[in-house]
């Protein structure tokens, strides 16, 4: 197939639908400091977003390259298309395009070290690592079955724990309480297990062609019915870690949306599960609205 570089092109290789996996928990802390009453730097907000995006299309990339390199990405396969299996691009351009994000995400994140500090300075260097670690080498966490944790963490509490600190810190506020650290560990395990449905939803649907290449996902390792067993109890912990962070308000619905992307992947089959990992994108999203709303009407009372 002719190798192209045209920005939609790329704007699918970089899987849009995948960045709000990142942006939310930086968003969702954002709310749980505002929720405090404590002041907070927009300009680090920003940073901060930008940087988790960047982090999230790397990853995204690396993925993408290292997969093909080691035959786990095959033209004509259930998933998304990959562009270079299908040979929309060249092995050269995608290597530009990880180099590129590295040092997108490098740059914006030497801002946030000068802001936080050697905290920050051991997030970001530990995130560059799992994102590299998590195809790349012979013992790959996703290859190994181990990836759920790192998704959990990254995707979650670190990320909204890290947001917080950065927030607090570059507002000047001496004062940091305990209890913010600890909403934002409640809120951002909430988008941690939402990017764990994401993994879950990915690997089962990816089943057949990752025992082919050795991948020991979760799926492989312990079946199917595990994995839907797995993915409910996540679903049951959602409201669990909503109302510790928020109160029991609107964060809590977001069991809805989950509960029905459960039962949706149950039923799914095949290029199916491309649907429920859409919609698993949409219950981050809705989670983030519930957020928003529950603290705006806590600031109206």
């Amino acid at each position: 197939m002719r190798q192209g570089t045209s920005f939609l092109l790329w704007l699918r290789i970089i899987r849009p639908q995948t960045l709000f996996a990142s942006l939310v928990p930086v968003l969702v802390s954002w709310l749980v400091v505002c929720r405090s009453g404590m002041a907070w730097d927009g300009l680090v907000l920003t940073v901060t977003a930008f940087c988790a995006v960047m982090l999230q299309v790397l990853s995204n990339l690396i993925n993408d390259y290292y997969d093909y390199l080691r035959g786990g990405d095959k033209a004509g396969r259930a998933g998304y298309k990959r562009a270079l299996a299908e040979g929309e691009v060249s092995v050269a351009s995608m290597r530009t395009a990880c180099l590129t994000a590295a040092a997108a995400a490098c740059l914006s994140g030497l801002y946030l070290v000068s802001v936080g500090g050697w905290v920050i300075l051991a997030i970001g260097l530990s995130a560059l690592l799992f994102a590299w670690l998590y195809t790349a080498t012979r013992y790959s966490l996703s290859y190994l079955g181990i990836a759920d944790i790192f998704v959990f963490l990254y995707y979650g509490v670190v990320a909204c724990c890290g947001t917080t600190y950065l927030l607090l810190t570059g507002s000047g506020d001496t004062y940091v309480a305990v209890g913010v650290y600890a909403d934002s560990f409640y809120a951002g395990g909430v988008c941690g297990f939402i990017s764990m449905c994401v993994l879950l939803i990915n690997n089962i649907r990816d089943m057949e062609s990752d025992v082919q290449v050795g991948k020991k996902t979760l799926p492989v390792r312990f079946g199917k019915p595990f994995a839907h067993a797995l993915m409910l109890l996540l679903v049951g912990l959602m409201p669990v870690f909503a109302w510790q962070a928020f109160g029991l308000g609107l964060p809590v619905l977001v069991a809805v949306p989950a509960f029905l992307l459960w039962l949706k992947v149950l039923s799914a089959t095949g290029s199916e599960y491309n649907k429920s990992l859409l919609f698993a994108g949409l219950t981050n999203v809705v989670y983030l609205l519930l957020c928003v709303i529950s603290v705006w009407q806590a600031g109206q009372a």
